[in-house]
């Protein structure tokens, strides 16, 4: 099958031709023709497939037809990142040289203020992450109703990003007229979800089943340490003995493990680049950059950074984390050996990786060899549990020492507060006799050897009063004359 069997315009006929492109692939003769009926589209491919061709040739001979409006694009494609959103421009750059469209990006890591003057001069063909979308809509700076043709690309992606809520509130934004074109490489149930609610009759387009990775990828598993540091140096062995190595893209799961792996390897003399969420978009482009054009050698990257992105030539892949997710083996491994050309990848592999193994496996449907001796997954299990329960022991251990050296402490506070609660008491009753002396009427009274009239007098002072010493004691009895 040709270009020109499928229905497209002679102006988009002639860009394909000068890129030297002959005949399509599978997703793109599958679903061009039905965008050019303006049908709906459930796209089911793999990254490296054709799939970003097989919307934007039938979107350019399509927009041939009309005009766009200030701040209302008629047309609006969603990317979950700013490098695939990027890549996209390029396609319509590409393909749309015979056409005077206009294109506009929208995507973080850029000022507001470019990005209004190109919405306020009309924009036929918007691309864009749906968080920026989002700010320019509420800013009041874009109007979606006259959107014609939707894509949303690389849906389960964003269904990993959390983007699905973004996703529903901008479809429903649109108008429910417009086509729509839903690509993804795999099918959970929230994207099937998804395209039950937003497409209308949708062409479905499968063009390989999630769980095939390319026959010309060679695949190897490497035993490796747990440790960090050791991890690092069995991915260094691996790299000084890889065979035909022109350039590799080394995955992690965690963005800062991206960046402590570029760093070793940057001290280790390699040359080297980073890719992860939390760098600028100047310097993101710069690092992709540099990688097409060979200036750097090894690219280390998380799964969400080089998802989805158009790298021809990469010899190598090296998992320098076993993916935690199985799909994203395949995904991993799918940005080498493109466009029928041979690639390698490799996996480090630790003893506690086995479930993770286990789903890839089970997923791709055969076993990868190893390179060099395999791991025993049930030794290093024991080992591990032989290791918790002498921690444990350990801990217990420390913890009976700590209560019996402290086992006499509690008494002896106890002990030490009775005292002193003893010695507060007397001290009050001492303070209280002070301030509150004994009454007059309760005093014993002095022996005279007669009864006097004192006897039955009553206080002249109420207790708690200060009485004068001299006014206690006894008139002395008058010396007889």
């Amino acid at each position: 099958m040709a270009f020109d069997t499928l229905g497209l315009s002679e102006k988009v006929l002639a860009a394909v031709d000068a890129a030297g492109y002959k005949e399509p692939t599978a997703i793109q003769a599958g679903a061009i023709p039905q965008v050019l009926e303006r049908r709906d589209i459930l796209g089911i491919a793999q990254t490296g497939t054709g799939k970003t061709a097989s919307f934007t040739l039938p979107m350019l001979t399509l927009l041939e037809k009309g005009r766009a409006r200030a701040r209302m694009p008629r047309t609006l494609i969603l990317e979950p990142t700013r490098e695939l959103a990027a890549q996209v421009e390029e396609n319509f750059e590409k393909y749309g040289t015979n056409h005077k469209l206009n294109v506009a990006l929208l995507i973080g890591g850029v000022s507001f203020a470019d990005q209004d003057r190109k919405l306020d001069r009309g924009t036929d063909v918007l691309i864009a992450t749906p968080g920026r979308l989002l700010d320019h809509f509420e800013r009041g700076k874009l109007l979606l109703q006259g959107v014609e043709i939707l894509v949303i690309d690389e849906a389960d992606r964003m269904l990993d990003m959390g983007f699905i809520p973004d996703i529903e509130r901008i479809c429903k934004l649109i108008p429910f007229t417009r086509q729509t074109l839903f690509f993804s490489a795999t099918m959970p149930p929230e994207i099937q979800r998804l395209t039950d609610t937003f497409l209308q009759n949708p062409a479905r387009i499968e063009v390989a089943p999630t769980s095939s990775t390319a026959e010309n990828v060679t695949q190897k598993l490497k035993a490796s340490p747990s440790k960090d540091y050791e991890k690092r140096a069995s991915l260094r062995e691996l790299l000084e003995g890889a065979e035909d190595l022109k350039n590799a893209i080394v995955f992690c799961n965690r963005k800062r493990d991206v960046s402590t792996l570029f760093r070793s390897l940057e001290r280790h003399d390699y040359n080297v680049g980073a890719l992860h969420g939390d760098m600028d978009q100047r310097t993101r482009m710069m690092m992709l950059d540099n990688f097409r054009k060979g200036n750097i050698k090894l690219l280390v990257a998380s799964d969400v950074a080089a998802r989805g992105l158009d790298i021809p030539e990469v010899s190598h892949v090296f998992n320098y984390d076993i993916p935690i997710n199985a799909e994203d083996y395949v995904h991993r491994i799918g940005r080498t050996g493109r466009a029928g050309r041979s690639g390698t990848a490799y996996t480090l592999v630790t003893g506690e990786d086995q479930k993770y193994l286990d789903a890839i496996e089970s997923l791709i449907k055969q076993s990868i060899d190893w390179v060099g001796e395999s791991i025993d997954f049930e030794a290093a299990a024991k080992e591990r549990k032989a290791r918790r329960k002498s921690g444990k022991a350990a801990k217990n251990a420390s913890s009976s020492n700590d209560n019996e050296a402290g086992q006499e402490k509690p008494v002896s506070r106890r002990k030490s507060s009775s005292k002193s609660r003893g010695a507060k008491q007397e001290s009050n009753e001492e303070h209280s006799e002070i301030l509150n002396p004994t009454p007059i009427s309760s005093l014993p009274p002095r022996s005279s050897g007669k009864k006097s009239k004192s006897d039955k007098m009553e206080p002249a002072f109420s207790p708690g009063v200060h009485i004068p010493a001299f006014l206690l004691r006894e008139p002395r009895p008058k010396k007889a004359s």
